[in-house]
This record gives C-alpha cells, sequence and structure tokens, in this order.
C-alpha cells in the first residue's frame, strides 16, 4: 500500500532480443529508481503493455521476427500515448519516417547517460 505523499514507481518496459543488453538496461534503470519489464520480442511486449501499462518502453529495432518498427506502429494502435525510445545499435534508422512516431531515437554505446536523460525528461524527476 501507497502512503500519502510518497512517490509511486514509474514503470519501464524494456524491449530487446539480446538478454545481455535486457540485463544491463534493467540494472541501470532499476538503479535510477524505476520498476523494470522486459521482452525478448515485440509479441510479448505488445501483451506486457496491454496487462501491466507501463509508463514507458525503450524499443530495438533489430530483433527476429517482428522489428521494433512494427512493433511501434501496433504500440501506437493500441496505447497512443505512450512514450516511446528507439534504442538501437544503427543510427542509419534515426532518419526512417516510422521512428518519427517514436518520442526519442536513441543510439545504444556504452553509455546509457543519453538513454537515462531522456527517460528522466519524459517521465519527470518525481
Amino acid at each position: 500500500m501507497i502512503k500519502e505523499g510518497e512517490a509511486v514507481k514509474k514503470t519501464i518496459l524494456v524491449v530487446d532480443d539480446e538478454k545481455n543488453i535486457r540485463l544491463l538496461l534493467s540494472e541501470e534503470l532499476t538503479d535510477e529508481g524505476y520498476d523494470i519489464l522486459t521482452a525478448e520480442t515485440g509479441e510479448i511486449a505488445l501483451r506486457l503493455i496491454e496487462e501491466k501499462k507501463p509508463d514507458l518502453v525503450t524499443l530495438d529495432i533489430k530483433m527476429p521476427g517482428e522489428d521494433g518498427l512494427s512493433v511501434l506502429r501496433r504500440i501506437r494502435e493500441l496505447e497512443y500515448d505512450l512514450p516511446v525510445i528507439i534504442c538501437s545499435a544503427y543510427s542509419v534508422y534515426k532518419s526512417d519516417f516510422s521512428a518519427v512516431a517514436a518520442d526519442h531515437y536513441v543510439v545504444k554505446s556504452s553509455s546509457f547517460d543519453e538513454l537515462k536523460s531522456k527517460v528522466k525528461e519524459i517521465l519527470g524527476n518525481d
């Protein structure tokens, strides 16, 4: 039970087919005070969005099966206002028309500072 005046933790869904990236992002974002859900496929991500109602999604583009851009289109059909940050190793997609539907586009690097900054910008500092 949440006490009066106590902040509710925001939940982030991390969608990436690479287990190590999911674990790393989970750890980094947990350290920032967020609750984390993870999904290795678009199908799992869409189910979690419907069931758990996360506050924000980080989404990889290159995944087996349905790619991140088509998952993004489906997220927009389900939850139009759900913030989505594309988090990809490929900067070439940054100019892709479909990626414009995302709230932000972050290129994966060894530092997650840019991603954490964008998350904080979207979800606020409460």
